[in-house]
């Protein structure tokens, strides 16, 4: 059993995945987050209500949302080429990664603003405070767990995802089952990188939903 397996290949592999897990989230968070807040704000009710501007931002973020991944990956080659001079490989990956997943993350980000109590808002209003004031001091605070959940889930897809970019040569775990596991039917090295995989997922959920406890406990 576990004949064809090299462990120091799925050493590899695993810091590949974690390298492009890690870097694709923060970087989903930093430009995700922002859309988000973009998002609630220019809705109607809100104090940028905008139909044009929350239409544009819209219709950007369901346009990216609705192409499957595994497509995104080879339409953005070139873009991915002209931003890290390479489309293979952890580097290769990341802005794809980026850009599928950060439309998610900010339609969670704002689902999440949306369950923030009217009357916290309407309160920080009354006393004078500043649109920046009032996302930093109210909504992102009172939000913060369904933010925190939002990450969670986002980090659980990017997961999904890095296995996909496989495909073009990411690197990780998903690209050593295609290559290894898929090609050359080397069931083993399939058996153990879906393992590993399944843990990475359930240790992901373990963490963000201590995180979530912790911060209701405030």
């Amino acid at each position: 059993m576990f004949v064809d397996i090299v462990w120091a290949d799925i050493a590899q592999a695993c810091l590949d995945t974690l390298t492009m897990l890690g870097g694709s989230l923060l970087l989903t968070i930093l430009f995700g987050l922002p859309l988000g807040v973009a998002l609630f704000l220019t809705s109607p009710g809100q104090i940028w209500a905008s139909s044009i501007g929350n239409g544009a931002l819209a219709l950007a973020v369901n346009l990216l949302r609705s192409v499957p991944f595994i497509i995104l990956l080879i339409v953005m080659i070139p873009v991915t080429v002209l931003l890290v001079g390479t489309s293979l490989g952890v580097a290769g990956a990341i802005p794809p990664l980026v850009v599928g997943a950060a439309p998610f993350f900010a339609r969670l980000v704002e689902t999440a603003l949306r369950e923030v109590d009217r009357n916290t808002v309407e309160a920080v209003q009354a006393m004078g405070a500043t649109t920046r004031d009032l996302v930093w001091r109210a909504l992102l605070p009172e939000a913060m767990p369904g933010i925190i959940a939002a990450a969670t889930v986002t980090a659980v897809a990017l997961v999904s995802f890095t296995a996909m970019a496989g495909v073009v040569g990411a690197g990780g775990l998903g690209d050593l089952a295609i290559r290894f596991g898929y090609q050359r039917f080397q069931t083993d090295v399939m058996v153990v990188t879906v393992a590993l995989l399944l843990l990475l997922v359930q240790g992901i959920q373990m963490v963000g939903d201590a995180l979530v406890r912790r911060y209701r406990r405030r």
